[in-house]
C-alpha cells in the first residue's frame, strides 16, 4: 500500500468517527426536542382539561345557586361536586342531571313526596335500599337520603341503571317516573308511553342549555 493510500485511510478513520459522532449529537438533539414538543403538548392538554372541567363545575355550580331552596354555601358546594362527578362517571351531560333534579324536587332541601320518595332526587326508601346493595353502597335508611350528596350518587347510579336495562335515555326517564315493572308492562301491551314526566325534564333540559351554554 502506497504511502498516500495508507495516509488517507488514517485520515478518513477519524473523520469518519467525527462525522458518526457528529450524528449522534444531532439525533440526540433532535430526539430530546421532539420529546421536549410531546411533553409540551401533553401539559398544555392537561391544562386545557383541567380548565374545562373547572368551566363546567363553575357552571353546574351556577345553575344550583340560581335555583336551591334551603343549601348553605357548603352544601351548595358539595352538590355541584357530586352532580360533576357523577355526571363524568355515567357520561351524562350534567344540566340534564340538574334538570331531573329540578324536576323531581325544584332542588328543594327536604322534599318528601306524596308516595313517600325522600331527597333532591325523590326516589322511595325500598328503590334506594335495592340500589345500594346492588351495588356495594352503604344504606342507613330513608333520612340519608336528604344528604344531598348521597341522593345525587343513587339517583345518578339508578338512572344509569334504567338506561342499560331499557337502551334509551328517554324509556330510563320514564322508568324512574313511574317504575320499572309498570314501563315494561305498558312495553307489553303497547300501550302508549306517559309524556307528562318527561316532557318536563326534557323542557328543563332545554331551558339550562339555552340558559348555560358549553363555553
Amino acid at each position: 500500500m502506497s504511502f498516500e493510500r495508507k495516509l488517507g485511510v488514517m485520515l478518513s478513520r477519524p473523520i469518519a468517527y467525527l462525522f458518526f459522532m457528529i450524528y449522534l449529537i444531532q439525533s440526540s438533539v433532535l430526539i430530546y426536542f421532539v420529546y421536549q414538543y410531546y411533553d409540551n403538548q401533553q401539559t398544555i392538554f392537561y391544562q386545557q382539561k383541567t380548565i374545562s372541567e373547572l368551566e363546567e363545575k363553575l357552571k353546574v355550580l351556577d345553575i344550583i345557586n340560581d335555583f336551591q331552596v334551603g343549601f348553605d354555601q357548603k352544601e351548595v358546594g358539595a352538590l355541584a361536586n357530586v352532580i360533576h362527578q357523577e355526571s363524568k362517571k355515567y357520561g351524562y351531560d350534567p344540566r340534564l342531571l340538574l334538570a331531573v333534579i329540578l324536576t323531581e324536587s325544584s332542588m328543594r332541601k327536604g322534599q318528601v313526596s306524596d308516595s313517600g320518595a325522600h331527597g333532591l332526587m325523590q326516589m322511595r326508601p325500598f328503590v334506594a335500599k335495592g340500589v345500594a346493595m346492588r351495588n356495594g353502597l352503604e344504606y342507613t335508611g330513608e333520612l340519608s337520603l336528604f344528604d344531598p350528596a348521597y341522593s345525587v350518587q343513587l339517583g345518578s347510579l339508578y338512572l344509569f341503571e334504567l338506561i342499560l336495562k331499557f337502551g334509551d335515555v328517554k324509556k330510563a326517564l320514564v322508568a324512574y317516573n313511574v317504575g320499572e315493572t309498570r314501563l315494561r308492562n305498558r312495553l307489553i301491551t303497547g300501550e302508549k308511553l306517559p309524556q307528562q314526566y318527561l316532557r318536563k325534564v326534557m323542557e328543563r333540559y332545554k331551558e339550562l342549555c339555552e340558559k348555560y351554554p358549553h363555553g
